[in-house]
């Protein structure tokens, strides 16, 4: 299992995301955002942090570097994305994923554990845990608050592409939501960082099924 996480500048969890990698027994290497090839890499994840500084949109300017191109290219092979929190609004920004995220509702940041809600089991990220399962797992954002047309979160509910809704609302999201999958259900973007909780001594081993059930399904 060969990851690649892309580095952008002002990337701050992409050392978490490696480190979970090999915790679960796959490979990982940085790739700088400025070049134009993955090379031959199983799934890509596109780590937390403050792209850019956030300047113009959170993910805005990342979502236009250079290496995003075969990232998209990528995914349309069918190939696995995750994107969690910074890279969440990357997915967005690049087309990858619909609607946008905002600025918290109370407009400040949060850092915190938060508990999660099992949307849906039919995507290659969720596949290992259980329908409805609860679980806790951090955040930490200003700018997590999902939002799209109500068109686009009824075809996301209806066609089950909510992956996690929050049990506790933390930023303001419209229905919970936590994280969405795209059509294939092989691109998810999610907020909290399940890189952050694969390991006891992290305290807390909630976000291992994102990783297992990635693997499962490249080593297929």
């Amino acid at each position: 299992m060969n990851v690649a996480v892309i580095q952008f500048p002002g990337s701050n969890c992409d050392a978490d995301a490696v480190n979970a990698v090999r915790v679960m027994g796959g490979e990982a290497r940085l790739v700088w955002h400025t070049e134009d090839s993955l090379g031959n890499v199983d799934a890509v994840i596109l780590p937390g942090g403050f792209s850019y500084g956030d300047h113009l949109r959170s993910g805005a300017i990342a979502a236009r570097s250079p290496i995003m191109a075969s990232v998209k290219a990528f995914a349309e092979r069918g190939g696995p994305v995750l994107g969690i929190c910074n890279g969440f609004q990357i997915l967005c920004e690049a087309g990858l994923l619909p609607g946008a995220l905002a600025r918290n509702g109370h407009l400040h940041f949060v850092c915190r554990p938060v508990r999660l809600r099992v949307e849906s089991t039919s995507s290659v990220f969720t596949s290992e845990y259980a329908p409805r399962q609860e679980l806790t797992v951090p955040v930490a954002h200003g700018e997590g608050n999902y939002y799209a047309e109500a068109a686009t979160i009824e075809r996301l509910l209806g066609e089950g592409r909510v992956a996690f809704r929050y049990l506790d609302n933390p930023n303001g999201s419209l229905n919970d939501i936590a994280g969405i999958v795209s059509e294939r259900g092989n691109v998810l973007g999610m907020m909290p960082h399940p890189e952050r909780v694969v390991e006891s001594v992290l305290g807390g081993t909630d976000g291992r099924g994102v990783f297992e059930g990635l693997f499962k399904a490249v080593v297929k």
